[in-house]
C-alpha cells in the first residue's frame, strides 16, 4: 500500500490548478461519514500529470482515490476513537502554508487570481487537509506502534527483492569543518549605521520607500518588489525584526534596528489581523580584506598543526570554530536528513569550493572562503572522514538504510490488513465515475 500521506501532500498547494478547473465539484466517493471530493483528485492528479505526463489517466486516478480512502478510513476510526486534533495545530500549518503562498504571490488580490480561491476560502480548504493528514497520520502511528522486525526479517526482506529493486546507494561523504568568521570593526557597523540614516531621513522627507529599496537593500528577494516581505505574523521573524514591525502603525517608518542579518529600517503596509505586511531596507556591514586575510592565515595554520599531530581536528573545532557543531568536534549535520552523510549533489551545492570529493579519507583541507547562513563572510577548513563510492545497497554496509525499508513494509502489510477488515464493517460507496476501478489493496 502506498503512504497515504503522499497523495494529502499533493494536494497542497491548494491553487495550483483551481483557475484552470470546469467540473463542477461534487463526492466521489463516501468513507463513513466523510466525502472525498472530485476536486481532492483532480488536485492530486495535476500533481501526477505534471511527472507522468497524460498516459494511464483513468488509472492513476483510480491509485488517487484508493490512497485517499485508505487515508478516510484511518481519519473514521480516528473520529470513532476520539483521537485529538486541536484547531491550534490546525490553525498552525494552514498559516505556514498561507504565508508561503503570499510570499509567492505578493499579496490576497494576485492569490486569488492566481489560485481562484479568497483568502479566507484558501485557508479553510487547507484546514479541512491538514485536519485529515493529521488524524490520519495520529491512527496510523498507533496502529503500526508495535511492528517491529528482526534481523532474519531484514535479511529476508532484503532477498526478497529483484536483483533491479535493491537500491542504488549514491556516493556519500562524511566530513568535518572548522568555522571562523572575522569581527567586524566598529568602524564599519557606524559606516552602516550611518548610511541607512541618511535612507530614512530621505523617506521621511518624502521619496518613496519602495524606489530606496530597489536600490540600495542588500536583501535581494525582496529589494525587487521595493522591499516588500508580504504577510507574516508572530514567531515568523528575528524577534528585533518582529518586534518593531508590530510596533509600526501603517505608512509609518522604523528607527534603525539590528539583527543578526545586519541593519534594518522598516515601513508598515498594512496590518491584517495578526498579520503584518512591511517593506524593508537591509544593509549588512563588511568585514575588512585584511580582517579576512587574518582569518584565513590562521586557519590555514591551525590546518598545519592537525596535520602535523599537535592538537587533534576535534579539540581545534572546540576552541576555535564559531559555528553551531563546534560542540560536536566540527561533525557536518545533513539538514535534509538530519545524518552526517551527504551525497555528491549535496556537496556540490554547499561546498564546492573545498573539493571534497577529490580528497582522501582524513585529509584536512587549507582554508576556503564561504557564506555563513546569515550571509556573512568566512572561512572554513574541512576534513573528509568518510568516503563511500556508489554501489548496490548490502547488508553489511547500509543495513541501518534496509532496516528501515523492511520496518516500513512491515507496517503497511499490517495497514492493508486492518484497511480490508475496516472496508468489511464501514460504508463505503463510490460515484458512478470509479465503479470500475480496480484497486490493489482495497476489494
Amino acid at each position: 500500500m502506498k503512504n497515504c500521506f503522499r497523495i494529502l501532500l499533493l494536494l497542497l498547494p491548494l491553487g495550483v490548478v483551481a483557475q484552470n478547473e470546469t467540473r463542477v465539484d461534487g463526492v466521489a466517493a463516501v468513507v463513513g461519514r466523510n466525502i472525498i471530493k472530485h476536486s481532492d483528485i483532480d488536485r492530486a492528479y495535476a500533481q501526477v500529470r505534471i511527472k507522468q505526463g497524460v498516459s494511464n489517466e483513468m488509472a492513476n486516478r483510480c491509485s488517487i482515490l484508493e490512497n485517499l480512502i485508505l487515508t478516510q478510513l484511518l481519519v473514521h476510526k480516528g473520529e470513532v476513537d476520539s483521537v485529538e486534533v486541536t484547531d491550534e495545530e490546525v490553525d498552525q500549518y494552514a498559516e505556514y502554508y498561507l504565508k508561503n503562498d503570499l510570499r509567492q504571490h505578493g499579496s490576497r488580490e494576485a492569490l486569488r487570481e492566481a489560485t481562484g480561491f479568497a483568502y479566507d476560502e484558501l485557508k479553510e480548504q487547507y484546514q479541512r487537509m491538514i485536519r485529515t493528514m493529521l488524524l490520519s497520520r495520529r491512527v496510523e502511528a498507533k496502529l503500526t506502534e508495535e511492528v517491529s522486525v528482526t534481523p532474519r526479517e531484514v535479511n529476508d526482506f532484503f532477498a526478497s527483492l529483484p536483483p533491479d529493486s535493491v537500491p542504488l546507494v549514491p556516493e556519500r561523504y562524511e566530513f568535518s569543518e572548522i568555522e571562523m568568521q572575522p569581527v567586524v570593526s566598529e568602524a564599519e557597523r557606524d559606516r552602516v549605521r550611518l548610511q541607512l540614516a541618511e535612507l530614512r531621513e530621505r523617506i521621511i522627507k518624502g521619496e518613496k520607500f519602495a524606489m530606496l529599496a530597489t536600490l540600495y537593500s542588500q536583501d535581494p528577494a525582496s529589494a525587487k518588489k521595493g522591499g516588500e516581505l508580504g504577510f507574516f505574523s508572530r514567531g515568523d521573524m528575528v524577534s528585533e525584526f518582529e518586534s518593531a514591525a508590530f510596533a509600526l502603525k501603517p505608512g509609518e517608518v522604523s528607527p534603525i534596528i539590528e539583527t543578526q542579518y545586519g541593519f534594518h529600517i522598516l515601513q508598515l503596509i498594512e496590518r491584517r489581523g495578526n498579520t503584518v505586511n512591511v517593506r524593508h531596507i537591509l544593509l549588512t556591514p563588511k568585514v575588512s580584506p585584511d580582517d579576512l586575510l587574518r582569518v584565513r592565515m590562521q586557519l590555514d595554520s591551525i590546518a598545519d598543526e592537525i596535520r602535523a599531530g599537535h592538537i587533534t581536528f576535534e579539540e581545534a573545532a572546540l576552541k576555535y570554530s564559531t559555528a553551531a557543531n563546534a560542540k560536536q568536534g566540527g561533525t557536518a549535520i545533513n539538514a535534509a536528513d538530519g545524518t552526517p552523510r551527504f551525497d555528491k549533489a549535496a556537496i556540490d551545492e554547499h561546498y564546492y569550493t573545498v573539493g571534497i570529493t577529490g580528497m582522501k579519507e582524513g585529509q584536512v583541507s587549507n582554508a576556503t572562503a564561504m557564506q555563513t547562513s546569515d550571509n556573512h563572510e568566512a572561512y572554513r577548513i574541512v576534513r573528509l572522514n568518510k568516503k563511500r563510492l556508489a554501489h548496490r545497497a548490502n547488508l553489511t554496509d547500509d543495513y541501518d538504510q534496509i532496516h528501515n525499508a523492511a520496518l516500513a513494509a512491515a507496517k503497511q502489510k499490517k495497514l492493508r490488513q486492518w484497511a480490508k477488515r475496516q472496508m468489511a464493517i464501514t460504508y463505503v460507496r463510490l460515484s458512478e465515475e470509479y465503479e470500475e476501478c480496480v484497486f490493489q489493496n482495497l476489494k
